[in-house]
């Protein structure tokens, strides 16, 4: 990246989280995170109780990015076709024809995912991960951007599915919104409803996969990539996890960096980077040991662990 695409970078960045925190007030930090999973083509998990905000996050990202948006609520009852969408006959042109499912657009909101069957859950896995729909045996291309922004309550859990650990896997990072501030709810109490209506888009579609393509060139240094190698090696070594971060868990630590990295003016990760990214991109990922989480334990505590014992680089600035 040349200088002046760094700061093109980071100046657009900057506006279209401004632009989101005019509809999510006072999270600016959760902004980013889900900002940068969209540079990084990657894919969100949110855990709140209701009413936090999450529908009006996925609609003012799409909304600020000229792009499309849909809701899925996710129940036992949905089924596969129902997300993916379907083949059917058309008697006058004698022909099938693919009617699209919700999850053509370039935010889908899955709600509650961990309400539907494993086997509706399972429908999301190929479109997550190659950003194509297979129906019938023909592959049908999501468009760019796509990001899944999926949501599960923490609080009630009956009638949920626990999603698989391939399933977490494929979710770029994990984070929360929580309730806002006492200022930002005044605010939110006496404004509109739907505070996206009228929200002005900041970029195009076509502009997001440029910064998409730029995050691509940013620079990683050797040392940053052992310093992430062995972090996820210690999340598998301690002895409280019974499942560790898998190589993709690096690769997507890695991938975060280098959009968080430009959205800060950088063609270079720093450490700093990496360990402000490591528990939303890798915390999800790990399983911790059953006793350790009936004791309490979380993958996050195990993460913040492995942070502190992990030494980073110092790397040269000359």
């Amino acid at each position: 990246m040349t200088p002046e695409q760094c700061t093109w970078f980071a100046q657009t960045f900057d506006a279209l989280v401004a632009n989101v925190s005019q509809v999510v007030l006072g999270k600016d930090h959760a902004v980013r995170l889900v900002l940068t999973a969209m540079l990084a083509e990657g894919h969100v998990l949110l855990e709140d109780a209701p009413g936090t905000g999450k529908t009006s996050l996925a609609k003012a990202v799409a909304a600020t990015v000229q792009g499309s948006h849909h809701r899925i609520q996710f129940t036992p009852d949905l089924l596969p076709s129902d997300v993916t969408g379907v083949t059917i006959y058309d008697q006058g042109t004698r022909r099938f024809e693919f009617h699209p499912g919700p999850v053509f657009a370039s935010v889908v909101l899955a709600d509650e995912i961990n309400r539907a069957s494993p086997k509706t859950q399972a429908a999301l896995l190929e479109v997550m991960e190659e950003a194509n729909v297979t129906v019938d045996g023909v592959t049908h291309p999501v468009g760019r951007p796509f990001m899944v922004i999926a949501t599960q309550n923490p609080i009630e859990q009956a009638g949920t599915y626990r999603l698989p650990e391939a399933q977490l896997d494929r979710f770029l990072l994990k984070t929360s919104l929580g309730y806002p501030d006492r200022a930002s709810a005044l605010t939110i109490l006496a404004g509109a409803r739907d505070r996206t209506i009228g929200l002005t888009p900041k970029i195009s579609t076509e502009s997001v996969g440029t910064m998409a393509d730029l995050a691509l060139e940013v620079h990683v240094d050797a040392a940053v990539l052992d310093y992430v190698a062995r972090l996820t090696e210690a999340t598998r070594d301690d002895p409280q996890t019974l499942l560790g971060s898998s190589v993709r868990g690096g690769l997507a630590l890695v991938r975060c960096a280098k959009v968080w990295a430009a959205s800060q003016g950088r063609a270079y990760v720093v450490p700093d980077d990496v360990k402000q990214l490591a528990r939303p991109v890798l915390s999800h990922r790990l399983i911790v040991e059953p006793e350790a989480e009936f004791a309490g334990v979380t993958g996050e505590q195990v993460l913040d662990r492995v942070l502190g014992s992990v030494a980073p680089p110092v790397l040269r600035t000359s």
